[in-house]
């Protein structure tokens, strides 16, 4: 059986004021394409559908082109809900849009529940995880902690639970939206750590004989079994190196992977980020290639150059953000603000806060906890706000 795994969609959200829902737009046609072009029994989508709760009409209407398309081609089409997504819209008319093959799998109580499909070797049992934010959660799994592992490890309890009970030899796929451990982060997925830690091992998913899985941007492996697809467009500069692309899984008759392709998704424009003094970036010739990119510059003059941005898009005419790091500041004041801040939570973040209000120490461990729990309390009322808006 042969799936196309993606995730991280994010219609709606825009590259620095750039609006992409007709890059969007196009990804949607190539997804279709790439359907019909390689015969695919089902669609895989784990999770960040849009880009917030409340997205912008035009790409609900996109969502709704995209869903009859699929619908169309009558190819069953399985969606969960990832943590930027408003679970109980998204899932809106779920049993209806069911019948025209798209499932949509938002309530994390019917995570056991599968969408069943078969072909010459038997049944393929899909599991659609939905991302779990353990506050909200907990209750539902009867967990011993509140932190990913514990409900991820209890909603997949459910899971194994359920396939135990199906025939013999049945294959099973999961969708979910979560950090494993190994993946790679990039600057523009939303922090989800809970007590300081975000991560859950890959061995939560043991059992199954694919994860899809969704959340971080970079198409990555974590082992044979258990892959992320990685957004379909770059989100950040931080993806300038990113291979934007989908998972063609084929799934073998005893459960192994018989092939994993990658399908390179359009690319609207590339990215480069350049960094030196004005004047070099303006004559290097070897900058030739990224005149028609999307740029991140940032100046190294030792002294801020008059009129910079009007001079870089004289020849980069689509640079989006331009910073000043002047050669020599670091040995003088340290590295700048951002980057201090770059590659580091919210909890951290806060952490260093504490300690240059108070003029030194770190947070001991109590007060780690009372800021980490204050982080977790504000994520969960944010995600019943959204809900409920």
């Amino acid at each position: 059986m042969k799936f196309l795994h993606t995730s991280d969609w994010h219609l709606g959200r825009a590259f620095h004021r750039v609006n992409l829902l007709g890059a969007q737009a196009a990804f949607v046609d190539h997804l279709v394409e790439t359907v019909r072009a390689h015969e695919v029994d089902a669609v895989l989508v784990a999770g960040d559908v849009y880009d917030r709760a409340v997205p912008p009409l035009p790409a609900v209407e996109l969502y709704d082109r995209a869903l009859h398309r699929l619908a169309e081609l009558g190819v069953p089409t399985v969606m969960i809900s990832g943590n930027h997504d408003s679970a109980r819209r998204l899932g809106v008319g779920a049993g209806l849009i069911g019948r025209a093959g798209i499932h949509l799998r938002t309530d994390p109580a019917g995570c056991a529940d599968p969408v069943v499909l078969a072909d010459v070797h038997g049944d393929v049992a899909l599991y659609g995880l939905p991302y779990l934010e353990p506050a909200l959660v907990k209750d539902e799994f009867s967990t011993q902690g509140v932190s990913h592992e514990a409900v991820l490890g209890a909603a997949m309890d459910r899971i194994r639970a359920d396939l135990a009970t199906r025939p013999p030899g049945t294959r099973s796929v999961v969708l979910a939206h979560a950090f494993v451990t190994g993946g790679q982060a990039s600057d523009s997925e939303r922090d989800i750590s809970v007590g300081g830690v975000e991560a859950v091992p890959a061995s939560v998913f043991d059992g199954v004989d694919y994860a899809a899985l969704g959340h971080l941007h970079g198409c990555q492996t974590i082992n044979e079994r258990v892959r992320y697809s990685g957004s379909p467009l770059a989100y950040s500069f931080s993806e300038a190196d990113h291979r934007k692309t989908m998972w063609l899984i084929e799934l073998g008759a005893q459960g192994s992977i018989s092939s994993a392709e990658r399908i390179d998704t359009p690319v609207p424009r590339a990215l480069a980020r350049l960094r030196g003094r004005l004047d070099d970036l303006l004559a290097d010739p070897a900058h030739a290639v990224h005149e028609d990119a999307w740029v991140e510059a940032t100046l190294t003059d030792p002294v801020r150059p008059d009129d910079p941005m009007a001079r870089l898009a004289a020849r980069f005419p689509h640079t989006l953000t331009l910073a000043f790091d002047p050669e020599g500041r670091q040995e003088e004041t340290g590295t700048s603000y951002a980057q201090r801040l770059r590659g580091r939570t919210d909890q951290q973040i806060a952490e260093d806060f504490v300690a240059h209000v108070r003029g030194g120490g770190l947070p001991d461990e109590a007060e780690r906890a009372v800021l980490q729990g204050a982080f977790d309390d504000v994520r969960a009322d944010d995600s019943v706000r959204e809900n409920h808006r």
